[in-house]
């Protein structure tokens, strides 16, 4: 199996065609690309039938807005640990969303059946160690289903993981004021390809989540009167 972690895009596009064409060959359903927040553009691409784990209730939400704003349906399990106005601010729509608060010990359960159904899947899963033989099912089942599955914790086999560190909040000075913005280091790691990392305003003073380097939308001046 080829690593593409460390290749440069063009690499990358004819390793992902020559999939596809063996996934038709084999009758299997190649992978397709799914909408994924533009902060994180060219750091990671979500694919169908791919299992992204991470360290952060925050990147699980931007995880969801990229195909929650394209009008994906999608569910949350184990919803109680993230805040929705948290989840709709970083662009999912709540109204897209189906919510499973306490799955308790179905969680397993409750998260393949709407694998069946909803383009995403988030789940948080229990402190228990995911079996190997538990994982391997549900990741078939994401595949013929061409699901996104976005785990808060460990996962074994995940296609990437995603972790959030260096976090420093702007607005606060000489003990004073409130806190505006957050700056924080997202880094994508894939098997055994080097780590990539990006600096991002999560969020900006305006509530965008963006680049560090990258310059903020403003909107332009219209006259009145």
């Amino acid at each position: 199996m080829f690593d593409t972690g460390a290749m440069d895009p063009a690499a990358t596009d004819t390793i992902a065609v020559l999939r596809e064409r063996m996934g038709r060959m084999q009758g299997r359903p190649a992978t397709q690309p799914v909408a994924t927040h533009e902060a994180l553009s060219g750091l990671l691409q979500l694919q169908t039938g791919g299992i992204y784990a991470t360290d952060s209730a925050s990147l699980t939400g931007l995880l969801m807005a990229g195909p929650s704003a394209e009008g994906a349906w999608c569910g949350v399990v184990g919803s109680q640990v993230w805040g929705l106005e948290a989840l709709s601010s970083v662009g999912v729509r709540l109204e897209r969303c189906v919510l499973v608060p306490d799955p308790r010990h179905a969680w397993l359960e409750v998260t393949a059946a709407l694998v069946d159904v909803l383009a995403v899947v988030v789940v948080a899963p229990p402190t228990t160690t995911v079996g190997e033989q538990d994982a391997s099912r549900l990741a078939a089942r994401l595949r013929k289903r061409g699901g996104v599955l976005v785990v808060l914790g460990a996962w074994p086999r995940a296609d990437a993981w995603l972790s959030l560190g260096d976090v420093r909040w702007a607005g606060l000075d000489r003990g004073h004021g409130h806190l505006q913005a957050r700056q924080a280091t997202v880094e994508v790691s894939r098997g055994t390809a080097p780590a990539r990392t990006r600096r991002l305003w999560f969020p900006d003073v305006d509530q965008a989540i963006r680049p560090v380097h990258q310059r903020p939308v403003v909107a332009p001046v219209r006259r009145v009167g």
